[in-house]
């Protein structure tokens, strides 16, 4: 898979012991880590499909942290060298990663679990209820290479 330009995978170690486990998501030390915005959780029931959206000043990252969540991104970007890629992951916590999305690069995920996929979103900025930084396109009708369905 050629990663779309400006996304990055960070692996991420569990440390378990007699009472639990750890696991660090995001560092300010990080080598991906640009600034906070917030911290907010999001889900989705299996089989349904939260996308396609992107946004122009955001960067999200996202981890999973329950159940099991297929992420597809999409460059739309004209000048980007990965322009009309897809990439495709799958994350659970089993296999925890962060996922960094920048901007202008759609984005969404579908619940493929039997249970409901829980995903911590860290995204660089403020949710601004007044003027969202969001802007979507229809899951189905639209003109991404990807099928949700499959």
């Amino acid at each position: 898979m050629n990663m779309i330009e400006g996304v990055k995978v960070k692996k991420l170690r569990v440390i378990p012991d007699e009472r639990g486990r750890l696991m660090e998501i995001l560092r300010s030390d990080d080598e991906l880590f640009e600034k906070f915005g917030q911290v907010y959780m999001t889900t989705a029931l299996p089989g349904i499909v939260k996308a396609w959206h992107y946004h122009k000043n955001q960067t999200d990252h996202l981890v999973c942290i329950y159940g099991k969540a297929r992420v597809a991104l999409y460059d739309s970007r004209q000048d980007s060298p990965t322009f009309k890629e897809v990439n495709e992951f799958i994350m659970e916590p089993s296999n925890p990663f962060l996922l960094k999305i920048p901007s202008l690069v759609y984005h969404g995920f579908k619940g493929i679990s039997e249970v409901e996929a829980m995903v911590i979103n860290i995204p660089t900025e403020v949710y601004n209820y007044d003027e969202p930084d969001e802007f979507r396109v229809d899951l189905y009708d639209n003109d991404i290479p990807y099928d949700w369905r499959k």
